[in-house]
């Protein structure tokens, strides 16, 4: 069986009673994280160690958390007030598991469902939206990481052109599958707004309800958006349910681009809701 689950952020206690709760079996099923392994919650180690040990049982998706370890643990980004990272900073196998983290996904196809961290701009189809993560894969994985992870961040550009090249098309795709809540008809993307679907700016929505969006029909599944809650369409799946704010950790078992079922566990945490 195949199951999608949402951002854990360091929530290795929940993860653990969620994987009880389906009687997940490595020889059997299947995960799909999507992304936000870490920071916030207490046990960032354990989930980035248990994660590793479940080798081809699981596929990570990499959320902006977990983008900003890799840039933090590069020294070229100030550990943030909020921050829990220090457990996987200071571990003895601290490069083994960032090599790991390295090596995870932007973006997925599996089980007919199309599977990002964010959101996706409206100019992106399914097929260009996996073609531009593996560009951000290739560079993660590669020699060039640490030449750019000091321009990683940065809210410029903000519509998508084809001709965007180099650090500015990694920065805008990475931003889109990381960070997107609500963007206007044209893809211009707004980063300040972070509640819930009433609240968007004007002129702007949120990325799914844009009229004509090239992914339309496809069924996505995405986290990131905890104020946004569970949120079950035909073909549409939000799955952060806000499990390090003081809510509860979500998973969904899929199928041929269908959900089965959901299951949910609590978990209190004592943190103020955030990014």
């Amino acid at each position: 069986m195949h199951y999608l689950i949402g951002d854990l952020q360091g929530c290795g206690d929940a993860f653990a009673r969620l994987l009880h709760k389906i009687d997940f079996s490595p020889s059997r099923d299947h995960l799909h994280l999507l992304g936000d392994l870490v920071n916030r919650g207490p046990d960032s180690l354990s989930v980035l160690r248990r994660l590793q040990s479940l080798g081809g049982a699981v596929t990570c998706l990499l959320g902006n958390h977990d983008l900003h370890l890799l840039a933090t643990a590069a020294g070229v980004r100030e550990p943030q007030r909020n921050d829990t990272l220090d457990g996987v900073l200071r571990a003895a196998d601290r490069e083994p598991l960032l090599h790991w983290l390295r090596h995870q996904r932007l973006a997925c196809l599996d089980q007919g469902w199309l599977m990002v961290h964010a959101g996706i701009v409206p100019q992106w189809d399914a097929a260009q939206t996996l073609a531009l993560a593996a560009e951000v894969e290739a560079m993660l994985r590669g020699p060039g990481l640490a030449e750019f992870l000091p321009q990683m961040y940065g809210n410029k550009p903000d519509r998508w052109r084809e001709d965007l090249a180099g650090a500015d098309r990694l920065r805008f795709t990475i931003n889109v599958l990381t960070r997107l809540r609500f963007c206007n008809a044209r893809g211009k993307l707004d980063f300040k707004t972070k509640e819930g679907l009433g609240s968007a700016p004007e002129g702007y929505m949120p990325w799914f309800e844009v009229p004509g969006r090239l992914s339309a029909g496809q069924p996505v599944a995405f986290g990131h958006w905890s104020t946004l809650g569970l949120l079950q369409r035909p073909d549409l799946l939000a799955l952060d349910t806000g499990c390090v704010w003081g809510g509860c950790l979500s998973a969904a078992r899929i199928a041929q681009g269908r959900v089965l079922e959901i299951v949910q566990v609590d978990c209190a945490q004592a943190q103020k809701p955030g990014d």
